[in-house]
């Protein structure tokens, strides 16, 4: 055996990472910077940009993992359609989309601590429950179209179809609030007609 196929078949370790290990940890990075400014930002449309990024970012590290379909899935409904839906009920309320007061509650190193704390038990749960298990890259993917969408339709239907119902019933609700300030506002504008033109005399 020559020195370069005992190179080429030596066991990858931390101190000589592979070129997709280093891909998958410097978008880690940038998925990590892009939700922090995602929490941080006091300016909504800057938010849900940056959010953009993030879930952008989450599919490529699903692409390195091998798994297409799953990161095809985080473009289209997580980027494609809960973003445009965040978008739109900001249009449709008329939120503030620049800097506002109510949008800073003054509580922030109480929503650091507990962010913090749902984090180290998201990470501890996650690595206690995949501690011993291991993808098996030869095999047959994991990821793929035709096993996901088996485990999809046969044990997550109901969970699919509550996270649609569930989208439904917010947009449904951004524009039953937009409607109901139209309303209020023509209300008002038709109350005060009668007195001006009363003051007017």
């Amino acid at each position: 055996m020559t020195l370069a196929a005992a190179a080429g078949t030596a066991p990858q370790g931390f101190l000589s990472p592979t070129g997709v290990e280093i891909a998958f940890l410097l978008i880690g990075l940038v998925t990590f910077g892009a939700a922090v400014v995602t929490v941080t930002t006091r300016q909504l449309v800057h938010a849900a940009l940056w959010l953009v990024v993030a879930l952008g970012g989450l599919a490529v590290e699903y692409l390195l993992l091998t798994a297409e379909f799953i990161a095809w899935v985080q473009v289209l409904i997580y980027v494609g359609s809960v973003i445009v839906l965040l978008l739109f009920g900001l249009m449709l309320t008329r939120a503030p989309i620049g800097r506002s007061p109510d949008a800073d509650s003054g509580n922030r190193p109480v929503a650091l601590a507990v962010a913090v704390a749902a984090a180290a038990a998201l990470v501890w749960v996650v690595v206690d429950a995949f501690r011993t298990t291991w993808i098996d890259l030869d095999g047959a993917p994991a990821g793929s179209t035709d096993v996901m969408g088996a485990s999809l339709f046969q044990h997550w239907v109901l969970p699919f179809e509550a996270l649609s119902v569930l989208l439904l019933a917010a947009l449904v609700g951004a524009i039953v609030l937009s409607r109901r300030a139209k309303a209020g506002a023509k209300a008002g504008t038709k109350a005060g007609t009668p007195g001006d033109a009363e003051g007017d005399r």
